[in-house]
């Protein structure tokens, strides 16, 4: 008898549980900013500031004010979470995107979750324009809900040695493939999804098997996005945690993984 997806989800991330302790040990000096002003809201930022609170990693939350001010370089790492990357964009403004730039650029570490993977990517006249990717769709509100996604090698190596499928939150992020900047590398795909959500008449046939989770540099630095919400998954938060010492490790590798 075959057991059903969300047991099987349940039984694979206690093995996630067990890879996990030796990263939490890792990076618990650094300093990691967490966005909070308009753009980002709901559970994101609680959520984010529970996992990394529990794994003794320093947080603290800036404002668009303080980012714009430069409070970035007195950090490691930035977040942005969900709500719309559009709005974060507004309310960082030219200068507080610059910011986020060359923050990166001089080899800060970059989370980007839902909004914050917008923010990320490349082809919109408000982003930061730092990972190499486009949305391969206007039609953005493709719905909320759980979806699957599945760890690629390389993503196993980053966030944690975990086979098979997994059930995560979803809501409305973005679906992604290469923007062909030759001036940017060609991102990583850490993770992929393997269903797929298309309410509202967004395209079908377009989120199923394509990225879910992605690594990059820029400059110096280096970044991850997700386009769901392992924040807010029981079972996946370790994932957070994992792409946090990521990004927050100089590496001279694109993907770390080589």
């Amino acid at each position: 008898m075959k057991m059903n997806t969300r047991l099987l989800t349940t039984l694979k991330v206690l093995a996630f549980a067990a890879v996990a302790s030796a990263a939490m040990a890792q990076n618990t000096t650094k300093k990691i900013a967490l966005y909070d002003d308009l753009g980002s809201g709901g559970a994101g930022i609680p959520s984010v500031q529970m996992i990394l609170t529990k794994a003794g990693i320093n947080l603290t939350t800036l404002s668009a004010e303080q980012i714009r001010n430069g409070e970035l370089s007195k950090y490691d790492v930035v977040i942005f979470t969900g709500g719309s990357g559009s709005k974060q964009a507004e309310s960082l403004q030219t200068a507080g995107v610059d910011e986020v730039r060359k923050f990166v650029q001089n080899g800060g570490g970059y989370i980007g979750i839902c909004a914050g993977a917008y923010l990320a990517c490349d082809r919109f006249s408000w982003s930061t324009k730092m990972l190499n990717a486009r949305t391969v769709s206007q039609k953005w509100k493709r719905g909320k809900g759980n979806v699957e996604i599945e760890l690629t090698d390389e993503g196993k190596k980053i966030l944690g040695d975990v086979d098979g499928k997994m059930l995560v939150k979803y809501a409305n992020g973005p679906i992604i493939t290469s923007a062909d900047n030759k001036d940017m590398p060609e991102f990583i795909p850490l993770a992929y999804f393997r269903t797929e959500m298309a309410e509202n008449d967004t395209p079908v046939g377009v989120m199923e098997n394509s990225p879910a989770i992605v690594a990059s540099t820029f400059g110096k630095g280096k970044l991850i996005t997700f386009s769901p919400h392992p924040e807010q998954t029981d079972g996946l938060h370790d994932l957070i945690t994992h792409a946090v010492n990521w990004v927050a490790t100089p590496s001279s590798d694109v993907a770390g993984v080589q």
